[in-house]
């Protein structure tokens, strides 16, 4: 039975973890560079505002209106982000009974 205090690390891992103190001096983990796209929108209380002055254009229209030049997607995503929904409606509608789920008949 193994203790569960022991964690298994791999040969390959310790001969990594060594090369990189034999040339870096460290074996700390590299920083990484930071991937994936940049926002483009920069301001959000810009962009909230924006979105609450021209909410009910479509987001290809939004995107020809926004100061810089962006995608439709961005706007998309840019939405999806601040909770700027197109919902218009308040409330969830309450589905009727379906077809299958008729009331019993006392005959």
């Amino acid at each position: 039975m193994k203790p569960a205090n022991i964690l298994t690390v791999f040969r390959n891992t310790i001969n990594l973890w060594l090369r990189r103190k034999a040339q870096t001096g460290d074996f700390q983990a590299k920083v990484s560079e930071h991937r994936g796209k940049n926002n483009k929108i920069a301001d959000w209380e810009k962009f909230r505002a924006f979105a609450e002055t021209y909410g009910d254009k479509t987001q290809v229209e939004m995107a020809e209106l926004w100061d810089e030049e962006i995608s439709d997607r961005t706007i998309s995503r840019a939405l999806k982000k601040i909770g700027f929904t197109r919902k218009k409606r308040p409330t969830a509608t309450v589905k009727e009974m379906n077809n299958y789920a008729k009331p019993l008949s006392n005959s």
